[in-house]
């Protein structure tokens, strides 16, 4: 049995060890796919007509279970640690055996495409899937290869993905029966025990994080867009900090809301799609992305449906709170079709301060963008994880740092040297809390800080005057179009001075606290862009 004959490549699944399967369905249309995955029971239709799933226990990403083969020319480049667990060769190459008995029989999905919208730098990717939804999302995220090239397509990098594939830890070494393995030698990568599709896009982000950055490419986790003049802004940002809420500005065209490359030619995107956390999403607030969720070919992971009216509530986070929409750019109406733009003008660091101390906005030298880039600095609330009852600082290096295959100061440095030579205005925006901390402050008004990044990327902010944060040693503008001069300097927000430099000082010393794991590796003055000791 075959699904589409017409569209297999030559380089068949006998390449990858891959036989005596049931069917094999090559590059389906979208359709075709939801057709077998409502025949397959893997999945409904709801209002409208996008994709309903479910993805059992695993309802966000397994950090912990994910390793890199530690052999070959890679041994010697990959960040080894925590984010990146090396993995023995010969038991993955027992695992992959394991893998390989356990898909004949089954029905086997694939879909080639590209990662990466600028052809000098794009990878061939090939994604084998024993469920048709995954194939749908592969579509959706990755960049849709010609159907006319469809035919000699080799791919540079394979991922098989089979959920119902559980490993044993005892005998096969990983943590649990949930594996993503990552091997930059073999290229390829293994994904069993979940059924999570998150897993599938960013175990390819974490091969371009190692791959684009050997050659001078920046790869960025990150959103960009670009204005009626052509200028291109790109926003870093940990999850809750409003990374693709403020990158969808109607005003200007989306390149991407997650994952991109900035090269010596400028920026593009890597994907083909959008990945949207949609819990508590609003017609109100982000309309293109609200309108994502009623149109066929979305598909809609732990999103709660009524069964019977097929109506879904984005307010349900009895699944999970981490509900999720794929979608083909396409969906949204205002977008760069290329994926590609020039260099940026500005970058903009996103943090969610819940302790108010940090500013709504600054400007960063050179060496300061390091610093906090490297730094990755957001805040988790209480109550978002187990355990946490109380705001506490949280880092994440390069506003990424489960997907960063190199060490950070390869990144970082990169974007050092890309802002110098290009000129990029570079700023810090909290979109957190002002006048005290989360709890007995207030949450900073969306509209100042849409203004205030209006006013950054217009060019308004580069001449007015600044003043200097005596803590942070950031440069504070004391004024700005539609903003209150008072909200602009946070300690002024305060109404107990003394209790604000405490908290300063605080923030201050974790900052320096997690840097002293990276201090090593940069220049002297970097580490001297930071806050003050205290």
């Amino acid at each position: 049995m075959s699904g589409s004959a017409k569209f297999e490549s030559s380089y068949g699944l006998e390449h990858h060890g891959i036989r005596n399967v049931s069917g094999t369905f090559w590059n389906l249309t979208t359709p075709a796919l939801v057709e077998e995955v409502v025949r397959r029971g893997e999945g409904h239709l709801s209002h409208l007509g996008p994709l309903v799933v479910t993805t059992g226990h695993h309802t966000g990403r397994s950090p912990n279970d994910r390793f890199v083969v530690r052999e070959g020319e890679s041994a010697e480049h990959v960040w080894w640690g925590k984010v990146n667990k090396e993995f023995d060769p010969g038991k993955f190459d027992r695992l992959y055996n394991k893998m390989l008995a356990f898909l004949q029989g089954n029905d086997i999905f694939v879909q080639d495409c590209f990662a990466g919208a600028d052809p000098a730098y794009r990878l061939k990717v090939r994604v084998i899937t024993t469920q048709a939804w995954h194939s749908v999302f592969a579509r959706n995220m990755f960049i849709q290869a010609p159907r006319q090239d469809l035919a000699e397509f080799v791919p540079e990098f394979t991922i098989i993905n089979a959920p119902r594939f559980h490993a044993d830890p005892e005998l096969d070494s990983t943590r649990s029966e949930c594996f993503i393995i990552v091997n930059f030698e073999k290229k390829m990568v293994l994904i069993g025990g979940t059924s999570y599709a998150g897993e599938i896009k960013k175990s390819i982000f974490s091969v371009l994080n190692y791959l684009l950055p050997r050659k001078g490419v920046l790869s960025m986790h990150c959103s960009a867009n670009v204005g009626k003049g052509g200028d291109t802004a790109i926003f870093f940002g940990l999850s809750g900090t409003g990374k693709t809420t403020l990158s969808a500005d109607p005003e200007r065209a989306l390149v991407g809301d997650d994952e991109h490359g900035w090269s010596d030619q400028g920026v593009f995107n890597f994907e083909g799609g959008c990945y949207a956390k949609v819990i508590k999403l609003s017609y109100e607030a982000e309309p293109e992305i609200y309108e994502t969720t009623r149109r066929f070919g979305t598909v809609l992971e732990n999103v709660a449906m009524d069964y019977g009216t097929r109506r879904i509530d984005l307010d349900d986070d009895s699944l999970t709170e981490n509900t999720r929409a794929s979608y083909p750019l396409t969906h949204i109406p205002h977008i760069v079709r290329s994926g590609m733009v020039g260099h940026p003008a500005n970058i903009i660091m996103l943090t969610a301060d819940a302790f108010g101390v940090m500013p709504p906005i600054a400007r960063l030298t050179p060496e300061q963008a390091m610093y906090h880039f490297i730094s990755g600095y957001t805040a988790k609330l209480a109550g978002t994880e187990r355990g946490v009852t109380e705001p506490q600082p949280a880092f994440s290096s390069c506003f990424g740092a489960p997907f960063m295959a190199l060490h950070p100061s390869v990144y970082g440095n990169l974007l050092k040297e890309k802002i110098r030579r290009h000129h990029v205005h570079c700023w810090l925006v909290n979109t957190g809390w002002t006048g005290g901390p989360y709890g007995g402050g207030s949450r900073m008004k969306i509209k100042y800080t849409r203004a205030m990044i209006k006013a950054a990327l217009s060019g308004q902010l580069v001449g007015v005057e600044y003043e200097t944060d005596p803590v942070f040693g950031l440069h504070l503008p004391t004024s700005c179009p539609d903003v209150p001069p008072e909200v602009l300097n946070p300690r002024n927000t305060w109404a107990d001075k003394a209790a604000y430099d405490q908290k300063a000082l605080d923030l201050a010393r974790a900052f320096r606290r997690n840097f002293a794991d990276y201090a090593d590796a940069v220049e002297e003055d970097v580490r001297k862009a930071g806050p003050l000791a205290g």
